[in-house]
């Protein structure tokens, strides 16, 4: 397979002692004029060349990207990060590869290491799934050989999960290498069920406590848990991102197939009768919102508010099918919602599509 865009992530080979970068460095300086000088005349299969450049090399001599291949080089959040791309920015168009761009990834820096965890490696996943989104699995492959070994492990995990190749080249290989594709699938059920929570998680941290009633144990390996004086908070770990990116990427594609039918008739939300809807106009606005703008919701019907509590606005299964949650961030009402799911895939299904819903308001 021939891939017309090549995602790589970048890192700092080019300044080591014996390549261009480390021989233009002085007194803390690195002279990336003379580097560029030097990278316009030198073979691409030089070594001094650095990874980033020796490896798009191998990969279009072994006929795996075409001479003129479109380049997206994620680098990292600091200074030598930015230089380095900018220099290979470049070179590759100066050897006519279009497009060539630069791709900064915020938090991924190494003077951090929880920002590098919990958000830098995050926001690489989001960087790539979004090109690849941008011009299709298909067309693209990811050549995961420069930066942080976990910049390389998430890259590796990525392309793997999505179905595209995924390439390396190690400093002693003499040609780069596709990784073989995982004996395993990914449960699209497992996200559809948890696609409120990735959601939340992936706006901000949240209290572990919100999420004790829809907790399964298969959303461990999704999450990372926090302990704030005493409280457990849950973030969205970079498999966890991962995840959700991959699905929600499948469900638009497939969400037509897999999605319940049209309601044939509408009815108006119920609210309780407990005076409160008069004094909350922002959750009946939204309960009358959600009946009437998604087409397979038949009904909602309030059972539940607290004005004290703040809980993650999202929807999820509750003990009598789909329950949809809304809060303004100091008062919570919440609210069954009736659909036309006649089996339990179309019910998972009809919650991920809610979820969807509620991320482009």
């Amino acid at each position: 397979m021939t891939a017309k865009i090549l995602l790589c992530t970048v890192g700092t080979s080019l300044l080591n002692r014996d390549n261009f970068g480390g021989r233009h460095t002085a007194d803390g300086a690195t002279h990336w004029r003379s580097v560029s000088v030097d990278l316009a005349s030198a073979q691409t299969n030089e070594r001094a060349c650095g990874a980033e450049i020796n490896s798009v090399s191998s990969l279009i001599a072994n006929g795996y990207a075409p001479p003129d291949a479109g380049i997206y080089l994620f680098h990292s959040d600091t200074v030598p990060g930015r230089e380095i791309a900018s220099v290979l920015v470049e070179a590759f168009r100066t050897r006519g590869h279009t497009p060539v761009v630069a791709v900064p990834i915020l938090d991924l820096q190494d003077e951090d290491p929880k920002r590098f965890r919990t958000k830098g490696l995050r926001n690489l996943a989001k960087a790539i799934c979004g090109k690849v989104r941008e011009h299709t699995a298909a067309a693209c492959a990811i050549n995961a050989t420069g930066g942080y070994k976990a910049q390389i492990a998430v890259a590796v995990l990525l392309g793997q999960a999505i179905g595209i190749p995924v390439y390396y080249m190690h400093e002693k290989f003499s040609e780069i290498i596709p990784f073989p594709p995982l004996p395993i699938s990914l449960d699209f059920q497992v996200w559809m069920r948890a696609s409120g929570l990735l959601s939340a998680l992936e706006r901000e941290p949240l209290l572990k406590s919100s999420f004790h009633d829809e907790w399964e144990e298969k959303f461990e390996s999704l999450v990372n848990v926090e302990t704030v004086d005493g409280v457990e908070y849950l973030e969205l770990s970079p498999t966890g991102q991962i995840f959700h990116e991959t699905f929600r990427e499948r469900f638009r594609s497939e969400r037509d197939r897999v999605l319940p039918p049209p309601a044939a008739k509408k009815h108006e939300p119920h609210f309780e009768k407990a005076g409160w809807p008069g004094t909350f106009p922002d959750a009946v606005r939204f309960v009358e919102r959600l009946t009437h703008e998604v087409p397979f919701v038949c009904r909602c019907a309030t059972h539940y508010y607290n004005p004290d509590l703040a809980d993650p606005t999202r929807f999820r299964l509750g003990r009598e099918g789909i329950e949809g949650v809304y809060s303004n961030g100091g008062r919570t009402m919440k609210f069954n919602v009736e659909t036309t799911a006649s089996t339990s895939g179309q019910t998972d299904s009809a919650l991920a599509a809610l979820n969807e819903w509620l991320d482009n308001l």
